[in-house]
């Protein structure tokens, strides 16, 4: 017998739970070169708002000790650029596609973009980005009005599979994560980047133009670890797990403490190949502890 790697998250059905995070992949023409990208679960694309944005000003990222800082601050074409231009390329890859959507200042945006989104075959399902730090408004994610507002709305309007991508910063992660199911969210997504920032000692500057920035890699894995643990104890919807994984054992510890899925980010940046290597970890780990589904590891941690 084979070993069965697929999941299923909402109506979105991966042959892995291998997925890319929005944002550190491109639109996958990058790393073609480096694995044959038609084994990925799902592709998340970088976060796509109404209209184009250029971004926050330079410098936008920088190394810390344990992962990377960056303020990226949304940059990307818009949607009319993303769906003439980018779409079709994606198309042509043959993985399940996930759009990564957002808001620039008014959550009503989310309603315009998931309804044209809506009506495109090639998008499979739309990962709702109310949790990215580099803007100037106030995290939707942080609220848990706020989010139950637009997570229901966009529900409302669409039949795709709808993913709601968490913030780390908050009190409590079980609450949001609650909130987000109870307004009709598929799955949800966590964790986004930590806020945090760095200074360089000889200028007094920060090393970020926007002073702040959000923290991933190794060093939030801990963290990220425990919300998922605590937010797949808390939901019966879908957990996607994201934060430091860096190897197959990585996306492992997260399966066990919960997640249905994995998504990899920063290690993109370290290896282009770091996602192809976690696909072949994972069946590797699964054949020799005789486990035939991989849905027979998760949420198995022994307590």
């Amino acid at each position: 017998m084979g070993i069965d790697l697929n999941v299923k998250i909402g109506k979105l059905k991966l042959k892995n739970p291998v997925m890319v995070a929005s944002g550190t992949f491109g639109y996958a023409e990058e790393f073609k070169d480096f694995f044959d990208v038609k084994n990925l679960g799902a592709i998340v694309t970088k976060t796509i708002t109404l209209n184009p944005r250029p971004g926050n000003p330079m410098p936008r990222t920088c190394e810390t000790a344990a992962g990377m800082l960056n303020s990226i601050g949304l940059e990307n074409p818009g949607l009319d650029v993303f769906i003439k231009e980018n779409l079709p390329k994606l198309k042509d890859i043959g993985v399940p596609i996930v759009v990564s959507i957002a808001s620039e200042k008014n959550p009503a945006e989310f309603i315009e973009l998931a309804s044209r989104l809506d009506k495109i075959d090639e998008v499979c399902a739309l990962e709702l980005n109310i949790s990215c730090p580099n803007l100037k408004n106030k995290l939707i994610s942080q609220d848990a009005r706020a989010t139950y507002s637009v997570v229901n709305a966009v529900r409302k309007m669409m039949d795709k599979t709808i993913i709601t991508k968490l913030s780390p910063n908050v009190t409590d992660i079980t609450e949001i994560a609650k909130v987000a199911q109870d307004a009709g969210s598929d799955a949800i997504s966590l964790v986004n980047t930590f806020l945090g920032m760095a200074i360089d000692a000889d200028t007094k500057k920060s090393k970020l133009a926007n002073i702040t920035g959000g923290l991933s890699g190794p060093a939030i894995k801990p963290i990220a670890l425990r919300m998922v643990y605590e937010a797949a104890s808390a939901v019966k919807i879908p957990v996607i797990g994201i934060g430091g994984i860096i190897t197959a054992l990585d996306a492992i510890e997260f399966i066990i403490a919960g997640a249905q899925a994995v998504q990899v980010g920063t290690a993109n940046f370290i290896n282009p190949r770091s996602a192809q290597d976690i696909i072949d970890g994972l069946t590797k780990y699964l054949k020799e502890n005789k486990i035939n589904r991989l849905e027979d590891l998760k949420g198995s941690l022994k307590i």
